[in-house]
């Protein structure tokens, strides 16, 4: 099997090391990710700017470090790496989790992404760690998806589909098992801060606090705050196609669709 690696926390974080440690064991593995962390990028793509690719040192393996974002790593591993093509794109293990709208956001999720468009299985998978300051356990992350690797592999996906997983940063004997569950809601209050410089200039500060909504049952929220490891399908058809009749019907007599 031949894999590409990436993520959004860049070529020296540890997620990517531990997520490279079990890969190796079921293939070919040639990574290319950031040279630094570059997280909540989402699907962007370096277009104005060259893309700087150098080789880096990572236990024997074929590896690069680019000056880009994540989506920019797979089409240069397609690239360089795989001119051929590949079988699977794996991006994360993210250090912290990637869960209802926040894939939207993620880099790690948009690794996969790129991956799935380019016609490859794709998987993104995430550490769901909630407080700050909390271990990661990415040997927790390391274990589940050496344990059902296989069953991943051959799970039958429709076109134009990829997994986005998390894992619940707690210890593995803690895990409640795995469910495939929809996206749940993860927004953010207050998410845009005013401060002022030290020269009383304004700024912005973006983030903001996350809330989390744990009282929609059986979403990757739900699942993840119940020690579960949530399998989150997602298409790149966006579209609401059970929305068309009806707008179309609205619209009136002009509009039409397929």
């Amino acid at each position: 099997m031949r894999i590409l690696i990436t993520n959004d926390d860049g070529i020296f974080a540890p997620g990517l090391a531990a997520l490279v440690g079990v890969a190796r064991q079921f293939g070919e593995v040639k990574i290319v990710a950031p040279d630094r962390e570059r997280s909540a990028c989402g699907h962007s793509m370096t277009m104005r700017e060259p893309l700087r690719v150098k080789e880096y040192d990572f236990d024997g393996l074929e590896a690069y470090q680019v000056n880009g974002v994540p989506v920019d790593c797979v089409n240069v591993g397609l690239t360089i790496c795989w001119p051929d093509g590949c079988d699977l794109v794996l991006s994360g293990i993210n250090n912290g989790p990637n869960l209802g709208f926040d894939v939207t956001y993620s880099g790690t999720v948009a690794g996969a992404m790129e991956g799935c468009i380019n016609g490859i299985r794709s998987i993104s998978l995430s550490m769901a760690v909630f407080a700050d300051g909390a271990p990661f356990h990415f040997e927790t992350g390391a274990a589940w998806l050496s344990e059902h690797w296989e069953r991943l592999m051959t799970l039958q996906l429709p076109p134009r589909t990829f997994l986005n997983i998390n894992v619940p940063a707690i210890a593995s004997p803690e895990l409640n098992g795995t469910m495939f569950v929809p996206m749940g809601k993860r927004v953010y209050e207050d998410r845009v801060e005013r401060r002022d410089d030290p020269w009383g200039r304004p700024y912005y500060w973006q983030g903001g606090v996350v809330i989390v909504d744990h009282r929609e049952e059986n979403t990757d929220v739900w699942a993840v705050s119940n020690g579960h490891a949530s399998i989150t399908p997602i298409t790149l058809d966006w579209t609401a196609h059970e929305l068309l009749p009806s707008l179309t019907t609205q619209f009136g007599s002009r509009a039409s669709h397929a």
